[in-house]
């Protein structure tokens, strides 16, 4: 039997489907891509992302082609957007079986009973307070090359932003058990993985429920054998208290690279969106992080065209991303979300004001990204070797996460090389290797 998974939104949602293929493949299937080529597939599953309603459009576009590719193929439709929406997915056509995002280890036993009897089945179960982290098997599905993987530790949101349908989708907070955490650690150190990337709904949360916190996990993370680098996923600035950062910055392990939310740099803005935080307390976790380490680089998501967002507000708020320098900003256009307070504002922006505004602000963010990366001229990094180009030729990224391309003879991905970063070549850096450490 042959299953295929489309994937939508966040490396969570990415992570969480790599489970999925482990759970499948232990349940006897062959686990194939969507590119059109060898025979169709038996099961089509889509993970679903609910953040704009595009999305959930996507995924039932998606669904609709695999039934008329194969009409005997199972569809699947699971994860953010029926978990959210529930009411109105249960009545998708397309779908053979729906759930949530509760009880995914349940999905592999719905296919295998659908194929008996052909009976469609509806399983999206409320999320409940006090309910566990549910961990699904370790993934081994992640990305060729054994270089870097994404490991969950933590579901759910309490907060509610008022643009955000997410808390609704994934529940409150739980985070994973950290014996689960470092056993799942140990697995991929022993597949060749050297860099692990930790990620979350909300991961700055991660054990407020279990008398943890970040800080914990990322020093036991820090103990395993075989594993050199620790990078952060989406982290959030007004849960980075000074001992956290404190702690945090002793583990020489994890890269000081950090996407630290923004959404806006308007304080009027920010108080709309429900955002815990002012421009000024952002921008001194900024300042005291750059203290902790030498030279740290920060990326970001900014929101524009929110509801009541006037020219002066996004303008304010342009200056304060050009300010505070970061690698990289992910500009989004605000989207209705039916369900999220949001959507219920007055003042809602017009699509080509919004179309401008993104226009603009990634513009900018570009000059300062360039400029941002051209500062690491003539320094000395270390980069894991990742996609080869060629025999000796390497993508891969510094622990700062800068582009870099690296001809290396007789170079292995997973290896972790010492370099000295050149000119920017498109949107990487050229480099000279100084030197080599194999890893495997």
């Amino acid at each position: 039997m042959r299953v295929c998974f489309n994937t939508l939104g966040c490396k969570v949602n990415q992570n969480e489907t790599g489970a999925l293929m482990q759970l499948f493949f232990e349940n006897g299937f062959e686990i194939v891509n969507d590119s059109g080529e060898g025979a169709p597939a038996d099961v089509y599953i889509v993970n679903s992302c609910t953040v704009t309603a595009g999305g959930d459009k996507k995924s039932r576009q998606w669904l609709r082609r695999c039934k008329r590719a194969n009409p005997a193929a199972v569809t699947v439709l699971t994860g953010c957007y029926p978990q959210a929406f529930a009411d109105a997915c249960k009545d998708i056509e397309e779908a053979d079986i729906i759930t949530g995002t509760v009880n995914r280890s349940r999905l592999a036993a719905h296919v295998l009973q659908f194929m008996q009897d052909g009976k469609k089945i509806i399983d999206i179960v409320p999320h409940q307070k006090g309910e566990a982290f549910e961990v699904l098997p370790s993934e081994q599905f992640q990305d060729e090359g054994h270089t870097r993987a994404f490991l969950k530790i933590e579901d759910g949101c309490n907060r509610q932003c008022a643009y955000c349908i997410i808390p609704k989708a994934r529940g409150n907070v739980r985070s994973r058990p950290a014996e689960s955490i470092i056993e799942e650690l140990n697995g991929l150190a022993a597949h060749g993985y050297r860099e692990v990337v930790l990620s979350g709904i909300n991961l700055t949360f991660y054990g407020r429920d279990c008398d943890s916190n970040l800080a914990e996990i990322v020093e036991k993370a820090a103990a395993v054998e075989g594993i050199d680098r620790i990078r952060l996923g989406s982290i959030e600035p007004d849960m980075l208290s000074d001992d956290i950062l404190v702690r945090l910055a002793a583990v020489k392990k994890l890269c000081p690279q950090f996407h630290l939310s923004l959404q806006s740099g308007c304080n009027a803005t920010l108080k709309r969106m429900n955002r815990h935080y002012t421009a000024e307390e952002y921008f001194a976790v900024v300042t005291r992080m750059r203290q902790l380490w030498a030279a740290p680089t920060f990326t970001t998501d900014v929101i524009v065209g929110f509801p009541g967002e006037t020219e002066e507000e996004f303008a304010a708020s342009l200056e304060f991303v050009k300010k505070l320098e970061f690698l990289k900003v992910h500009a989004f256009s605000y989207s209705r979300r039916p369900g999220t307070a949001a959507a219920e504002m007055p003042e809602q922006i017009d699509e080509q004001t919004k179309t401008v505004r993104n226009r603009i602000l990634t513009q900018q963010a570009d000059l300062v990204r360039q400029a941002v990366i051209a500062r690491f001229a003539g320094c000395t990094e270390e980069v894991l070797l990742e996609k080869p180009i060629s025999k000796d030729l390497f993508t891969g990224y510094t622990r700062t996460y800068i582009p870099a391309l690296v001809k290396s003879k007789g170079g292995k991905q997973g290896q972790i090389v010492t370099v000295k970063i050149n000119t920017m070549d498109g949107d990487r850096c050229l480099t000279d290797v100084l030197e080599g450490r194999n890893d495997e």
